[in-house]
């Protein structure tokens, strides 16, 4: 009897960085081991790594066309041979059109259904890409035979969206790689001053205009502590670097743009707080990659924040950037909130594990595969 194929797009695992992609890496180096009973097909972006996955029972096929893109969306299986396939895992977000086979789709978040304006660029690209992704999200929920989420908070979004698709849906909580850990004893910080961190895409619902906002309430009178910006170079840079003028604060701010992943470790690493308000999170990376490396946390009260956070950060209103003011300014002042919020994120960030994540996968396939 010929064993199950699982083909999974794993086209997000590129060299440019992503959440997304981060989160298919780790499925396709953990979920082939769990599963020696399966056979894998992966389908690679011609700018990944070579090959993804060692594994025995894995095969790989290069797909030119984008993850996220219309010969994706409706041409599929015109794009690359899926016959053999019997069940296919859309990865991010959309379902593609015409699968003949069972299939599984990880929503990460329905942002584009419910606030397409904290996701969309403006203008005409803005307006397709909200046609666009609503349009692939409904047919995930409408069609996918099993629903994965990267987080509970998503499962009751889209309980309040598709009451059938939320029965459909399984929590595959997401992790963090074990790269990510505090600094050695001594070691240099990689600024040379103190200073708070936001890490993420200068997207709308990421909300860095309000990180400023607070960093200004909390240490506009504090000349010895900067404020640093992992994000994309463009208008969001140009954007916070604006503001930072108008603050008077310019000479403190930093907007680093992309860096390395051994880089941005050690920047979890030394920083003084992690400063994450954001609108909306499926998840949200950089939650967990800060605690893991003992950085202490001030994040949102909404979303998938207080669950991926678990009791281990300080939360605040998004919108009130006074409040995250406050927190932040907790910690600078008190050494002793500072380590315990230090110690219980390196336990929290202990508890998400991409193994475990890559389990809860393969156990959606087999309920798939039975459906």
């Amino acid at each position: 009897m010929a064993r199950p194929l699982i083909c999974i797009d794993a086209r997000y695992v590129r060299r440019r960085p992503s959440g997304i992609g981060e989160v298919v890496r780790a499925l396709v180096e953990h979920a082939p081991a769990l599963a020696p009973d399966l056979d894998f097909l992966l389908l690679k972006h011609p700018d990944a790594a070579d090959p993804l996955s060692v594994a025995p029972n894995v095969a790989e096929r290069l797909v030119r066309a984008a993850a996220n893109g219309p010969a994706t969306m409706w041409w599929l299986s015109r794009a690359t041979d899926l016959s053999g396939v019997d069940l296919f895992h859309a990865t991010a977000n959309i379902l593609p059109a015409r699968l003949a086979m069972r299939s599984v789709t990880t929503v990460h978040d329905v942002m584009w259904l419910k606030h397409p304006d904290w996701a969309a660029k403006p203008g005409v690209r803005g307006k397709i890409d909200r046609a666009f992704y609503a349009h692939g999200i409904r047919r995930a929920l409408r069609r996918s035979t099993r629903i994965a989420t990267v987080s509970a908070a998503t499962r009751e979004e889209i309980a309040t969206l598709d009451a059938d698709a939320a029965e459909r849906t399984r929590v595959t909580l997401s992790g963090v790689d074990t790269a990510f850990r505090p600094p050695v004893a001594g070691s240099e910080t990689p600024h040379g001053r103190r200073y708070v961190l936001t890490v993420g895409q200068a997207a709308p619902y990421k909300n860095h205009l309000a990180a400023l906002e607070a960093f200004a309430l909390a240490f506009g009178d504090r000349g010895d502590i900067d404020h640093l910006f992992v994000q994309r170079q463009g208008a969001g840079a140009a954007a916070l670097q604006a503001r930072a003028v108008a603050l008077g604060i310019e000479e403190r701010v930093h907007v680093l743009g992309a860096v390395s992943r051994e880089a941005l470790i050690a920047l979890y690493g030394h920083a003084l707080a992690l400063c994450h308000p954001s609108f909306y999170e499926g998840f949200g990376n950089p939650l967990a990659e800060a605690m893991a490396c003992g950085c202490p946390v001030v994040t949102s009260d909404v979303s998938a924040m207080p669950e991926v956070t678990g009791g281990a950060a300080l939360l605040a209103d998004p919108h009130a950037p006074a409040r995250f003011a406050t927190q932040l300014r907790r910690i600078a002042d008190e050494p002793a909130l500072a380590m315990d919020l230090r110690d219980k994120g390196l336990a929290r960030a202990a508890a998400l594990s991409w193994r475990a994540f890559a389990a809860a996968n393969v156990a959606v396939y087999r309920e798939a595969l039975a459906a």
